[in-house]
C-alpha cells in the first residue's frame, strides 16, 4: 500500500507555546501517524504531549491485531505521563495506521481523524468531550457546538488518570482515500465541509499548511496542527473490504455447557425406570388384544344434488329515438 502524508503545526494568534505534538513512524509493512494535543500549567501540556507521542511511535507493535497493539501503546503512554505528572497534566491522542489495505485509528480526547472519500467526509472518531456527550445525546447541533464556549473541556485524556479507555476504530481503505488527524484548534473553527474541499482539492502539502492558515485567519484562538495522508494505491496481492468502518468490538467468548456423566447410583436407578416403562407397556398391549373395543358404526353422510339454478337474461327494450 503507498501512503504519501504531509504535517503542519503552529502555535496560533493567541498563545505563546506550542502544546501540540506529531510524529510518524514505519511499522512493519505499515505507516504510524500521531498528533497529540498537550494540557496542564506552563510546560506541562507540552511535556505531556511530547512524551504521549514518543511512546506511541517507539512501543506500537502491530503483531497479528493492529488495533489491539494501537490499544496497548495508548496505554503505555498514559502511564508515563501519569508518572511524569501523577495527574496534573494530559493530553489528547489520536493516532492512525496504515497496513494491508486497511486503516487503524485509535483516539483518546477530542482530537479528531477524518475520511474523505470521493469529497465526502466523515469523522471517524468520538470527541471525549462535555460538548462531544451532549452532540452525541442530541442536545447540541454540530454548529452549536462549535460557538460553545466550553467546548474544551475534556472528559478523558492521555495522563490524566492511573487507566484510560482508548477507542478502537478499523476502517477498509479504497485508493484516493485521504486521511485528516487534527487537533481541535483546526477542526473547532472550519466545518466538515470546509475540511474536505481544501483536503480534496490540493496536493497534501498545500492542503495542510492551507487548513493552518485557515484557522489563523479565523483568530488562531488555539495551537493547530494538521496532518494530512493520501492512499496513492494498494497493495494488489490483498482483497479489498468494502464494508462500513466500525468500532473494533471483541466478540465474547461463549463456552458450551458441560455434560457430566451419570454416577453409579443414577444408572442403576435409570435401568430400573426404563424397565418399568417396558413391562407396563406390555401389560397394556395383552389387555388390549384380549378385551378389543367394540367396532363403531359411523353414520353414512347423505348429500343431495345440489339443484341447478337457471339465470334468465331478458333483453333490454331498444329505445328508438
Amino acid at each position: 500500500m503507498r501512503v504519501r502524508y504531509s504535517a503542519r503545526t503552529d502555535a496560533g494568534q493567541r498563545r505563546a507555546i506550542n502544546q501540540d505534538a506529531y510524529g510518524n513512524a514505519e511499522v512493519g509493512q505499515g505507516t504510524l501517524l500521531v498528533v497529540c494535543d498537550g494540557m496542564g500549567g506552563h510546560l506541562s501540556g507540552e511535556v505531556a504531549s511530547k512524551l504521549a507521542a514518543e511512546t506511541i511511535l517507539t512501543t506500537f507493535q502491530p503483531n497479528d491485531d493492529p488495533a489491539e497493539g494501537l490499544r496497548q501503546a495508548f496505554v503505555m503512554a498514559n502511564r508515563r505521563v501519569y508518572e511524569e505528572g501523577r495527574g496534573t497534566m494530559g493530553t489528547t491522542a489520536v493516532a492512525a495506521f496504515f497496513c494491508r489495505n486497511m486503516l487503524y485509528v485509535a483516539n483518546v480526547g477530542d482530537s479528531r481523524a477524518y475520511l474523505v472519500r470521493e469529497g465526502r467526509i466523515r469523522q471517524l472518531t468520538l470527541d471525549h468531550s462535555l460538548i462531544g456527550d451532549q452532540v452525541a445525546a442530541g442536545l447540541l447541533t454540530v454548529e452549536q457546538a462549535r460557538q460553545s464556549t466550553i467546548r474544551n473541556i475534556i472528559t478523558r485524556a492521555i495522563g490524566h488518570l492511573a487507566h484510560v479507555e482508548v477507542d478502537l476504530f478499523r476502517e477498509p481503505l479504497l485508493p484516493g482515500d485521504t486521511i485528516v488527524l487534527s487537533t481541535d484548534g483546526m477542526h473547532g473553527l472550519l466545518s466538515d465541509d470546509e475540511i474536505a474541499a481544501i483536503a480534496s482539492m490540493h496536493p497534501i502539502e498545500v492542503a495542510a499548511q492551507r487548513l493552518v492558515d485557515e484557522a489563523n485567519a479565523r483568530g488562531g484562538p488555539d495551537n493547530i496542527t494538521v496532518i494530512i495522508a493520501h492512499v496513492d494505491g494498494l497493495d494488489p496481492t490483498i482483497s479489498s473490504q468494502t464494508t462500513t468502518g466500525e468500532p473494533v468490538v471483541k466478540p465474547a467468548t461463549i463456552t458450551p455447557p458441560s455434560v457430566k456423566p451419570l454416577s453409579r447410583v443414577g444408572m442403576i436407578v435409570a435401568i430400573l425406570l426404563l424397565v418399568a416403562l417396558v413391562g407396563l407397556g406390555i401389560t397394556v398391549m395383552v389387555t388390549d388384544q384380549r378385551n378389543p373395543p367394540p367396532l363403531l358404526s359411523s353414520p353414512t353422510a347423505v348429500i343431495s344434488p345440489t339443484p341447478a339454478v337457471t339465470m334468465t337474461v331478458t333483453p333490454s327494450p331498444v329505445v328508438t329515438p
